[in-house]
């Protein structure tokens, strides 16, 4: 199968500026991240930045990269840029890899977009892991997703979902808890024109009470097909701590 990966990354980090050209282990953040998707067997790799001192960095380490509209609110709003100026056909699978996941395996990337290729009738395929522990399943920055009986997302939360009415009553040691808990890996494949209409649609109640985008699909109908990750990822990367245990893993690599 083809499938293209696009790689939004905006310099303007709220918690660590200028994020995508931090030295991780010698090289930038952001040639971590495309070395990964260029692992994956993408037909074409590209990264989408609102930054010339990121799109110059791309640059020499060989990467295709568009330097897009600084207004955009959202990766998704900016890989949609990326789509519409390169002409791209409706039916074409684009896989949003985030540029802060430097340890993201190869063989996901690949998983998400054949995921989607494999279910005609959604709009949009992303991944899911099982979630190991109660500080993960109360912690509100890991999204959980709760799934229908055929794979398709039936919603993401911030909150502990599903609740087991019961497990709970019994005490918050109940791992009963965690026996439907799925976290949500931030890792996306689109057809392009989905891409392309969601971009297009206004932020919903829901979207911005959850702070969660893929909430405005499902309000609008878009079918999303969830698929539990053949590899468990690597973490990302958002402080100043985390760049040091990146650094670490990708030592001992």
């Amino acid at each position: 199968m083809s499938f293209r990966v696009i790689i939004p990354a905006r310099y303007g980090s709220t918690r660590l500026p200028g994020k995508p050209l931090r030295l991780i282990a010698g090289r930038p953040l952001i040639e971590h991240v495309y070395t990964r998707a260029r692992a994956s067997g993408a037909s074409e790799v590209i990264v989408a930045t609102d930054d010339v001192r990121i799109a110059s960095a791309c640059e020499q380490f060989g990467a295709d990269v568009v330097l897009t509209d600084t207004a955009h609110a959202s990766g998704t709003d900016r890989i949609a840029e990326v789509v519409r100026r390169r002409g791209l056909p409706e039916h074409d699978v684009i896989v949003n890899v985030q540029g802060d996941e430097p340890l993201l395996p190869p063989a996901n990337v690949a998983q998400v977009a054949r995921l989607l290729e494999q279910n005609p009738l959604a709009a949009v395929a992303t991944l899911a892991t099982a979630i190991e522990g109660l500080d993960e399943l109360d912690d509100p920055n890991v999204v959980k997703v709760v799934r229908a009986g055929d794979g398709s997302a039936l919603y993401f939360s911030r909150a502990a979902i599903p609740w087991q009415r019961d497990a709970a009553t019994r005490g918050a040691a109940d791992r009963g808890r965690l026996a439907l808990a799925l976290r949500h890996i931030g890792l996306y494949a689109y057809r392009a024109g989905a891409l392309r209409s969601l971009a297009a649609l206004l932020p919903t109640e829901l979207e911005q009470a959850e702070r969660l985008e893929q909430l405005r699909a499902l309000e609008h109908g878009l079918a999303i097909v969830v698929g539990i990750a053949d590899e468990l990822p690597g973490p990302g990367v958002d402080t100043e701590e985390d760049v040091l245990r990146v650094e670490a893993l990708l030592r001992q690599t």
